[in-house]
């Protein structure tokens, strides 16, 4: 016996149903809306929905929120947790917070003084009384070996560069007036960060004395840019002469914005270009008479702040020596060439055989060069060192013929004493 199923009440749809395909032809006979000739009906169509109800329902659940502007994706604005509010408050519609200490800073592939360390800084005066931070240093004379340590400690909350609320900062060092590549040094650049902590020490060679009197030393934080060009956060200038020799003094300074003027040494000198005495640079030079071997032991130590010859702002400087009255070939020597630099570091020696007596009567002519390959060497500056210089060139070889045995080291300008009339190749 067959149990069929009783029909739907109509009061309760309104839907044609169609029959199970696995109801049994007595349940279909049973059925008082069934007749020998019905047909099934055809299923429902499905609803149409337009894209966009089709995208708010399967993609965007709750609410459709207006369109950000796309000033809210740039958070330079935004207040962070290690930066006061800045002045001027935005709207912003996201959420996140970005902390400055997220992914500490690590040391960049290319050191400094490489292609991305060469690149202006772009200024932006958009918001020029926005925080910018404070950078933590430290300042040293050596008036002994004329030297300039310069110790970089670190930055606290710098203004945020990137588009992710951080900045790759880096430090770069110039001395003014007179800033160029050759007096120009840098920090390594640090990774996502707003509180960076470099502990480098840079050193500028061959400061005297009257240097301190004179110049002022500029700082500038900077956001390194691979992409583009890099930005300049802010500055602080310090005024040598407040510095006192063997004082380690170091500062906590709030960087600033300070209209920058473009300088006539910042501009790269055209081959065969008169240069200024100021501008040729300094060298380091040591003078030993040995009374045991009967000679005289030059060495060619650095040069520093040297005047840039070729058209990328750098010089491929070597020196060359000379004792006079020209001894042959045994009088003269050279130093090797080192390459793109300003502030060449040779470390090398040269020994003449002469007499006491002979050597007083002699003069020894340095001159530094510029090495290019199939063309002229540009002469940068040289010094002359004798019986017939003055000054601290005649106190130099004076106390070399005095105190014999021992190394006297100077630091001398260069000149354009020594130029020849034509530059020949070697």
């Amino acid at each position: 016996m067959s149990v069929s199923k009783p029909p739907p009440p109509a009061s309760t749809t309104h839907l044609n149903i169609p029959p199970s395909s696995t109801s049994t032809p007595s349940s279909t006979a049973s059925s008082p809306l069934a007749t020998p000739h019905s047909t099934i009906p055809p299923p429902p169509s499905p609803v149409k929905i337009s894209m966009q109800e089709h995208f708010a329902i399967n993609v965007c659940p709750g609410p459709i929120l207006p369109i950000p502007q796309i000033s809210d994706f740039f958070p330079r604005f935004h207040d962070f947790p290690c930066t006061p509010p800045p002045p001027r408050e935005k709207k912003i519609l996201r959420e996140e917070n970005f902390n400055g200490e997220t992914g500490g800073g690590f040391k960049d592939g290319e050191r400094r003084g490489d292609n991305d360390g060469d690149r202006e800084e772009v200024f932006d005066s958009d918001d020029d009384d926005t925080y910018l931070g404070t950078l933590e240093f430290s300042l040293l004379f050596d008036q002994e070996n004329n030297c300039l340590h310069c110790t970089i400690h670190k930055a606290k909350g710098l203004k945020a560069m990137d588009s992710n609320g951080l900045a790759d900062p880096y430090v770069k060092l110039h001395l003014l007036p007179g800033a160029s590549k050759a007096n120009k040094l840098r920090t390594k650049t640090l990774k996502n960060t707003l509180n960076p902590v470099w502990n480098e020490t840079l050193v500028y060679h061959g400061i005297t004395a009257a240097d301190m009197t004179t110049k002022t030393l500029r700082l500038c934080v900077c956001d390194m840019d691979r992409l583009g060009r890099n930005e300049f956060i802010g500055e602080v200038r310090v005024a040598l002469k407040k510095l006192k020799e063997g004082d380690n003094k170091r500062y906590n300074m709030g960087l600033e914005r300070i209209a920058q003027n473009k300088e006539t040494n910042n501009q790269m000198v055209e081959q065969g270009a008169v240069v200024a005495e100021e501008e040729r640079g300094r060298i380091l030079v040591s003078l030993c008479y040995n009374t045991e071997k009967g000679c005289l032991v030059v060495g060619i130590i650095r040069c520093a702040h040297l005047a840039a010859m070729d058209s990328n702002g750098y010089s491929d400087p070597f020196v060359k020596i000379i004792l006079q009255p020209d001894m042959g070939k045994k009088s003269k020597y050279k130093t090797s060439v080192k390459k793109k630099t300003l502030n060449p570091e040779f470390n090398e020696e040269f020994s003449y055989e002469v007499s006491l007596d002979q050597l007083a009567k002699k003069t020894l002519e340095i001159s530094v060069w510029d090495y290019d390959l199939g063309m002229s060497n540009d002469f940068i500056g040289g010094v002359e060192l004798g019986i017939n210089a003055s000054g601290q060139r005649l106190r130099h070889w004076f106390e070399c013929l005095k105190n014999k045995g021992k190394k006297v080291e100077y630091w001398h300008t260069l000149t354009q004493q020594g130029a020849p009339s034509s530059d020949k190749p070697d």
